[in-house]
C-alpha cells in the first residue's frame, strides 16, 4: 500500500476487536452530485430502513458497540455520534442524506447501507503516514468555525486519526478535518471502513467490495485495491 496506516497499541488496548479495511484508489474521477449518486443514497436509505425494521440506529448491535467504545475514551456518544450513526439518523429524517460530491456520496451510501463508519481522505494531502492514536491534546485540527478557517485541538486521550501535520479526523470517526477531505478536484484517495464486534469480518469485506465496485463504475480507468482488514 502506498500510504501506511497504523493503529497504536493504546488504541488496540482500548478496543481489542477493532479492525479496519482500506480501499486505495488512484486516478479517480470526481465532481458534483448527480442523479446517479443521489439514487445510490436513496437506495442506501431504503436498505437502512429495512435493516433496522423500525429500531433507532443506536439500537443496532454494531452502532451500540461504537457507543460503548466512544464512552471508553471519554466521548459522549449521544452528543458526538460516530459517523455511521449520524448519517443513519439523517437518512431516516425528513432532511435525508446530504449530497456532497460523487466520491463522498459513494462512501456515505456504503456507510448507511451497512451501518459502518466509512471515511475518505485525499492521499495527495496526507503528510507522511496515517495513524490512529490517543491524542496528547496539542495536535492541530484544521476545521471551519462560523464560515472561517479555524484550528482546534483534541482532548487529551481522545482517539484520533492523524498524519505528520496534525489530526485528520477527531473522536475516531466523528468529524473529518478540511485539510484532507475529498473535494471535486481529488483524484487519489484512501477509504477506511472501521469495524468492531459483533460485525463480522465477512460483513466488513462485503461492504469494502461494494465500495470498490461503485468506485470502478464511477472511474473505469482508476487503479483500485482493497487491502485486507488490519
Amino acid at each position: 500500500m502506498t500510504l501506511t496506516l497504523t493503529v497504536s497499541d493504546e488504541v488496540r488496548t482500548l478496543a481489542p476487536g477493532f479492525t479496519h479495511l482500506a480501499v486505495e484508489a488512484h486516478g479517480l474521477v470526481n465532481g458534483p452530485n448527480t442523479d446517479g449518486s443521489s439514487a445510490l443514497l436513496d437506495d442506501a436509505a431504503r436498505r437502512l430502513a429495512d435493516r433496522l425494521g423500525g429500531r433507532a440506529p443506536h439500537e443496532d448491535p454494531h452502532l451500540a458497540a461504537w457507543r460503548e467504545t466512544y464512552t471508553a475514551f471519554g466521548a459522549k456518544p449521544s452528543r458526538t455520534r460516530n459517523s455511521a450513526e449520524a448519517l443513519a439518523k439523517r437518512a431516516l429524517s425528513g432532511s435525508g442524506l446530504p449530497r456532497i460530491n460523487l466520491l463522498v456520496d459513494l462512501y456515505n451510501a456504503v456507510s448507511v447501507a451497512h451501518l459502518i463508519p466509512v471515511g475518505g481522505e485525499d492521499t495527495d494531502r496526507i503528510v507522511g503516514g496515517m495513524r490512529l492514536v490517543r491524542a496528547t491534546g496539542d495536535e492541530p485540527f484544521a476545521t471551519v468555525a462560523g464560515g472561517e478557517p479555524a484550528v482546534e485541538h483534541p482532548e487529551p486521550g481522545e482517539v484520533v486519526w492523524r498524519d505528520d501535520e496534525g489530526v485528520t479526523c477527531r473522536r475516531w470517526n466523528w468529524r473529518q478535518g478540511v485539510r484532507t477531505r475529498l473535494t471535486e478536484e481529488s483524484v487519489n484517495a484512501v477509504f477506511l471502513l472501521e469495524r468492531l464486534a459483533p460485525m463480522t469480518l465477512a460483513e466488513l469485506d462485503t461492504a469494502g467490495a461494494e465500495l470498490a465496485e461503485s468506485l470502478e463504475k464511477l472511474s473505469p480507468g482508476a487503479r483500485i485495491t482493497v487491502h485486507p482488514a488490519g
